[in-house]
């Protein structure tokens, strides 16, 4: 008999599609062409992104199916390096890993439909990420229903928007294909780009935040991870070449809506506000999966940690339902308090430092898998390599580029580091 509070294969690559496809993809370029400007520089970082990201999920999906536990860097880097390291990636995603995005996506969301509905843009994101909050408190089984219709309708919604992009003849285009690029790819300003195409790609490892609530892990995880990554990889390319073929280098350099100036510039000022709110849309599903599958960390950690032990508890259908309401009040502290960019680059830093940690770890996976149980990463160690170089290259920029907020990121570790040791000596205390 099925489990009704696990999930299969399907609703696994629902979570990895609708984590990917978030605001990102939809406003991240025209950061990139504020210094990046070549057509291109700016295939590669995406083509980069979608290699870094498969090889996430091939490390991610060896490494989940060995330590198959909800949580994934918090329990990845518990078991392989030292509790205290797990104990910091679990911080790090309390305090910013899904909040940030929900609260970028909810932003995005508020800035692409508010003015149409006659209605602050704070407001609508406040609203938004409370209901899809309330929906994730009932049940496993409505959270998957949520997930798998709005993914499905998601990428529908993509697919039309691509296909009127792809055949429709442009009237103005930001296509530079020239030699420059050689040049951009060694400026500083290329590897911060590079931040905001590896942003908009974060979530391939999201159903390895759920491992304790997926049927079969072994076979469904591992395809999941890799066939939705592959998907959003797809997108992702197209749609950057349909932004690139339908606007000029000075309508969308440097602004948040690319999504929706696309949109105007396809089907006309009404047939924009119409994909306006289908990106909107879109959003929703981003902005639930991430709802679903963060409050999955703070759980687990709270199960092995006496001073987050209130947030433990779940419901009679499994639902860690204070879990997901003290992320919801997170987020919308991050929501009053910070801008798009800042976020972005703030999070994109540490979480990609922890990123690197856990693909690390599959090198202490295979010295101790001695009986090779579980997914094994093909052409290993290269795709390990692959990603861990890349994270290197990513982090030595952010640090001379982005020093403010790179600093505020390092800032949080502290923070971190002091309330494990506050979380120590309690526990000691009542002991």
């Amino acid at each position: 008999m099925t489990d009704s509070n696990s999930i299969g294969f399907p609703t696994a690559t629902a979570i990895v599609i609708a984590n990917m496809i978030g605001a990102g993809i939809f406003t991240s370029l025209g950061f990139q062409l504020v210094d990046t400007v070549n057509t291109w520089s700016i295939l590669i970082l995406w083509c980069l992104g979608a290699l870094m990201a498969l090889c996430g999920a091939l490390s991610y999906a060896e490494i989940a199916t060995y330590w198959s536990r909800s949580g994934g860097e918090y329990h990845f880097l518990s078991k392989a390096f030292h509790p205290l390291l797990g104990y910091l990636s679990g911080w790090v995603s309390l305090t910013i890993g899904f909040s940030a995005p929900i609260a970028l996506s909810g932003m995005a969301l508020g800035a692409y439909i508010a003015p149409y509905l006659g209605i602050s843009e704070m407001t609508l994101a406040v609203f938004t990420i409370i209901i899809i909050s309330f929906f994730h408190s009932m049940s496993i089984k409505r959270s998957s229903i949520l997930q798998n219709s709005t993914t499905f309708l998601k990428v529908i919604l993509i697919l039309i928007f691509l296909y009127f992009g792809l055949t429709r003849i442009p009237g103005a285009s930001t296509f530079l294909f020239d030699k420059s690029w050689k040049d951009e790819l060694l400026l500083p300003a290329f590897a911060v780009s590079f931040v905001y195409v590896t942003f908009s790609y974060s979530g391939w490892n999201a159903a390895t935040y759920i491992v304790g609530e997926i049927r079969d892990v072994r076979k469904n995880l591992p395809r999941a991870l890799l066939l939705g990554t592959v998907i959003v990889s797809l997108l992702y390319l197209l749609l950057n070449y349909v932004f690139l073929r339908h606007n000029q280098l000075e309508d969308i350099r440097g602004q948040l809506e690319i999504g929706q100036i696309t949109a105007i510039s396809i089907f006309g000022q009404n047939g924009g506000e119409l994909i306006s709110f289908g990106i909107a849309f879109m959003l929703i599903s981003s902005i639930s999966a991430m709802v679903w599958a963060g409050p999955r960390v703070t759980q687990v950690m709270a199960e092995d940690h006496t001073l987050w032990r209130w947030f433990a508890l779940k419901t009679k259908g499994k639902v860690p339902l204070r879990a997901i309401w003290f992320q919801t009040a997170i987020t919308l502290g991050l929501l009053f308090t910070g801008t798009f960019e800042q976020v972005m680059v703030y999070s994109g830093f540490i979480l990609q430092l922890f990123a690197a940690l856990a693909v690390a770890a599959v090198f202490v996976v295979r010295r101790r898998n001695k009986s090779k149980r579980g997914f094994r990463s093909p052409f290993f160690p290269i795709p390990q390599l692959i990603f861990l170089l890349l994270s290197v290259w990513i982090l030595i920029y952010l640090v001379i580029a982005q020093p403010l907020e790179t600093g505020l990121g390092l800032l949080n570790l502290v923070l971190g580091f002091l309330i494990y040791k506050l979380d120590t000596y309690y526990a000691k205390k009542v002991t």
